[in-house]
């Protein structure tokens, strides 16, 4: 149907997919921020792994669906292009945080984790990448691994949340991880996780609408798929973690705005497990090329930027914020002028 519509009409359908995108998410923010209230999981851990998996569901179903149709690199720069962009949010959001600088405030053991273990996980695909040309019925062994990383990370985290080693110093602009009075406890849990739920497969549905119309767009322009993917599909589908960001941010939610970037971007990278799969000619890391190399190291850069920041937990920097969302924004800002004028 989609090859019946003219390029402008294309956009529309789009515009309007991501818009369902990002209206979704604001919803799907208040949703995790009183689960983690009902559940005493904390917002930490329910931003990193469940609101993560959630925001990223639309993403994942345009690189599925791309590496179906056979499109190598936008399937795998669409994933890789949402971390960097995600990433970017974080600044974002700090620039409208006042108090003080988020990563400071958002001061949780279980980001340190996460952030580590995102940019364990995203060298590997360059190890692949670089690597001979092996697979297993199609699929990389790099592949197979990247879920079992994920999963042992995770339960790390949820470990390290009840059984830290170290704390971090607490200051007057540290946000402790307290449950809203009034939530209802355990017995309003259902009708908010069906909300939850019903909101994740609204988003789910946009990103295939996404996929489609973003193969259309590459086949009727110049544009390279590694383009379309990187700053189109990937902004597109990553408008959940920006939205859910800045209302968990406005609502005081810091530790959840923080978590749910760094936890979004580690289950992003279970795109290219998922698109290696889908992709029927062979492994996805040989199909793909330097352009799609570039934004992953890209991602590789900003996560060691961000962690950088976890760690050192600047408290106020130029303009209010840390030296590391001044290092973030400058990096994706240098990315996509590369990419799009210099043609990386």
């Amino acid at each position: 149907m989609l090859e019946t519509l003219d390029l402008p009409a294309l956009v529309a359908v789009f515009l309007c997919a991501a818009l369902v995108v990002a209206v979704s998410g604001t919803r799907l923010a208040r949703a995790a921020d009183r689960l983690a209230d009902m559940t005493g999981m904390g917002e930490a851990l329910v931003g990193g792994v469940l609101l993560g998996m959630a925001t990223s569901l639309s993403g994942t179903v345009v690189s599925v669906a791309s590496a179906l149709d056979g499109r190598a690199s936008l399937a795998f720069s669409n994933g890789i292009g949402g971390i960097a962009a995600q990433t970017a949010f974080l600044a974002v959001a700090d620039i409208l945080y006042r108090r003080a600088n988020l990563e400071h405030a958002a001061a949780e053991l279980t980001h340190v984790l996460q952030a580590a273990l995102l940019a364990l996980m995203l060298s590997l695909p360059v190890l692949a990448f670089a690597g001979p040309e092996v697979s297993v019925l199609g699929v990389h062994p790099v592949s197979l691994l990247l879920p079992v990383i994920y999963v042992l990370g995770t339960r790390s985290g949820a470990r390290t949340r009840s059984m830290p080693m170290w704390h971090p110093v607490t200051t007057p602009e540290t946000r402790k991880d307290l449950p809203e009075e009034g939530h209802g406890g355990m017995r309003g849990i259902r009708p908010v996780a069906l909300e939850f739920a019903a909101l994740a497969l609204v988003m789910s549905l946009a990103g295939w609408v996404i996929a489609q119309t973003g193969g259309e767009i590459a086949d009727r322009t110049q544009l390279s798929e590694a383009t379309i993917g990187a700053l189109m599909t990937a902004l597109a589908t990553s408008l959940p973690e920006l939205v859910t960001t800045l209302a968990a941010v406005r609502r005081g939610a810091v530790q959840l705005a923080v978590g749910a970037i760094i936890g979004g971007n580690t289950f992003d990278v279970l795109f290219l497990t998922l698109a290696d799969i889908a992709y029927r000619d062979g492994s996805i890391y040989h199909a793909i090329g330097r352009a799609d190399l570039f934004w992953l190291g890209v991602g590789i850069a900003m996560t060691s930027i961000l962690l950088l920041g976890l760690i050192i937990r600047q408290k106020r920097g130029i303009g209010g914020i840390g030296f590391e969302s001044a290092g973030l924004l400058a990096v994706y800002a240098c990315a996509i002028l590369l990419q799009t004028v210099v043609g990386a």
